[in-house]
């Protein structure tokens, strides 16, 4: 069982030697450090929401909602927070949700090889985004020996969506997650203030400009025109998929076939009943569409719909503690977005893996304080609704 709790130590015994952290210690820190270190757009781009931003903010104040008991007499002083999920064995529920900017986050512009690295690092699986600065071979080539999963954006082109997963299996992806909710971009005041959507600039379609198919459909090279390229891109990005689109999406690959997006219980049976193996439910952490309900407060109804199914869960994920709330409301594991955005923009791949090691032992010691060992001590009954 990895000792996660075990970094504060590390930490309090570099005080000793007079060393103090490199980064922040918070949420709150590392989106102050980010701001700074991120140019006004790609900062806008990150960090905000769809229309007045009320569903990111719902999301982040749903965990306000809910709160621990603590549990005594437990002697909770090894936890076993690994999991178990599409044949896979996790050393943590932990997982770092798809990001279509990731490699626009460094400074050196490779962000998704960063992430791959700290993957690599921390054993926390990357769900590595279509929109991509590195195509996805250099990528899962950096994944060491933690699984990573492929995120789909399903184009318009069968022949090219069947490419892109066939591609993902080929290189080692573990699994293809079918982003469901981002066919079209929802309205978002910050970008269009600085008119800005990066992949129309010719930024991270690298998955696109080194795909077969897409280079058939566009002989230019995307050096010498980019234009074409972007062109052709636009054309054929967003797919409105419906129910009859399931069968062939599942017959793309062997792989475990997850959809994203899932908040309404009857959408998860039928996606249950079409042959999924698993379902991700989010809300793409407010950026898509404002208004909504927080994914927090429709993450009960989504597990007792999938029936066994494994469950992930994100949007408003701001601490280790919130993962545990989620996991006791049912989610198998937690995937986090922006945190560790941050902890790429604060420092790379060491500030990635200081977030994600912070989460970590934060989750870690929660659940040894309040006594509960294992992720399955950890049920609805474990939490109480207050006031937020």
């Amino acid at each position: 069982m990895a000792d996660f709790g075990g970094y504060q130590y590390e930490i309090y015994f570099d005080g000793l030697r007079g060393v103090v952290p490199r980064f922040p210690m918070s949420y709150e820190g590392w989106e102050a450090r980010a701001q700074a270190a991120m140019s006004p757009s790609v900062w806008s781009y990150v960090s905000g929401g769809a229309g007045d931003e009320h569903t990111q903010r719902a999301n982040v104040a749903a965990f306000l909602r809910h709160a621990l008991i603590p549990r005594m007499f437990v002697g909770a002083d090894q936890r076993d927070l690994s999991v178990s999920m599409f044949g896979l064995t996790l050393p943590s529920p932990l997982m770092m949700a798809p990001v279509g900017v990731l490699g626009l986050c460094t400074q050196d512009g490779h962000g998704d090889l960063a992430t791959a690295r700290a993957a690599a690092k921390t054993g926390v699986p990357m769900i590595a985004s279509t929109l991509s600065v590195d195509p996805m071979e250099e990528v899962a080539a950096e994944f060491g020996g933690t699984p990573g999963f492929f995120q789909l954006y399903t184009p318009t082109d069968r022949d090219l969506a069947a490419s892109l997963v066939q591609r993902a299996e080929k290189a080692g992806f573990k699994g293809i997650v079918v982003t469901l909710d981002t066919w079209v971009t929802g309205w978002r005041p910050r970008d269009l203030s600085t008119s800005n959507f990066p992949q129309l600039r010719g930024n991270c379609l690298a998955n696109y400009t080194s795909d077969p198919v897409f280079r058939a459909a566009v002989p230019q090279s995307f050096e010498t025109d980019p234009g074409a390229s972007v062109l052709h891109w636009a054309g054929i990005f967003g797919n409105p998929l419906t129910w009859d689109d399931l069968p062939w999406l599942r017959s793309l690959s062997t792989l475990p076939l997850i959809v994203k997006g899932l908040c309404h219980p009857e959408d998860v049976r039928r996606a249950r009943d079409g042959g999924v193996d698993g379902i991700y439910c989010s809300t793409h952490g407010g950026r898509q569409a404002n208004g909504g309900l927080a994914a927090l407060d429709a993450l009960p109804e989504v597990v007792a719909a999938a029936d066994g199914l494994p469950v992930i869960f994100d949007s408003g994920v701001r601490s280790g503690s919130d993962v545990v709330k989620a996991l006791a409301l049912g989610a198998d594991a937690v995937a986090i977005g922006r945190p560790y955005l941050y902890g790429l923009a604060i420092g790379g791949v060491d500030g990635l893996v200081h977030v994600l090691r912070s989460m970590l032992a934060e989750a870690d010691l929660l659940m040894a304080v309040d006594g509960y060992p294992t992720i399955a001590d950890l049920t609805p009954e474990a939490l109480r609704t207050v006031a937020g």
